[in-house]
């Protein structure tokens, strides 16, 4: 882009930014013009089965957009840890005007009554007081714009919030959770011009996907795309584009709902 950040540019901060479809987002952003404080905690955690997004991955993402992407090493558990990344976007251009809760992890692949305190814990912690601290973090600064003004809180959810999924009763009660938050957070924001809103998407070619086969014991995650309509797996970059509209002006009249990207996914 051939730019400095800036003040005058639209910014947003992301959660969940290392990969999947916390990067797709982040990467379509930037391409779009924002600036984006993109955050990840860059380790892996107990209760977690798998690899989580690195350092690495995160530092590549922002050398791919250098006048764009911010990196923040930051675990969304910390709530002064979001203030500050909320903070780093403020200075750069002197407004926030998105953020986006994407950071959030799986656990399960036995009933509910085998789920480790561990893994319900990382379930919660993350993708749900997550979520929160994000919004506790950059609500306050989405306010802060003159009026009339507009600002948006996006939350990823998942078809996992609207259906009971088999031996993911952890993951389904969290994003649960989450839906709920969205609703109550738009309610609490009535008349400000802020809004919050949910996607949830479907099956999508990610490494959460990846965890989500190898508890189910599947060999090829080409097996979830039988439960949607569209009869193949999402993208990342399909999912972060319904994310990218709901945190455009033109979204206004959308918020305390759900978007549902998930291909027309059937239980």
């Amino acid at each position: 882009m051939g730019s400095t950040p800036g003040s005058g540019r639209r910014t947003a901060v992301v959660t969940g930014a290392a990969r999947g479809i916390g990067a797709a987002v982040v990467e379509r952003l930037a391409a779009d013009g924002w600036l984006v404080v993109a955050v990840d905690v860059c380790r892996d955690l107990p209760g977690v089965g798998y690899p989580l997004g690195t350092e690495k991955e995160l530092d590549a993402l922002a050398e791919r957009w250098p006048d764009a992407v911010l990196p923040v090493v930051a675990d969304v558990r910390d709530q002064a840890a979001l203030e500050d990344a909320v903070e780093l976007a403020h200075r750069h251009s002197g407004e926030l005007h998105a953020a986006v809760a994407a950071a959030a992890v799986m656990a399960g692949g036995r009933p509910l009554w085998e789920t480790t305190d561990a893994e319900w814990d990382a379930l919660f912690e993350i993708g749900v007081r997550g979520v929160a601290n994000l919004a506790r973090a950059a609500v306050p600064r989405l306010l802060a714009r003159p009026e009339p003004r507009s600002g948006r809180f996006v939350a990823l959810a998942s078809t996992a919030a609207h259906h009971g999924l088999w031996h993911l009763a952890g993951y389904n009660a969290a994003k649960h959770a989450v839906v709920g938050l969205i609703r109550g957070l738009a309610t609490d924001l009535r008349g400000t011009g802020v809004t919050a809103t949910a996607v949830s998407p479907g099956s999508t070619r990610t490494a959460m996907l990846r965890a989500s086969a190898d508890l189910y014991g599947l060999d090829d995650t080409a097996e979830f795309a039988r439960h949607h309509r569209l009869e193949r797996l999402l993208e990342p970059e399909e999912v972060a584009a319904a994310v990218c509209w709901l945190c455009g002006e033109e979204a206004s009249a959308i918020t305390g709902t759900v978007v549902h990207a998930d291909g027309g996914f059937t239980p």
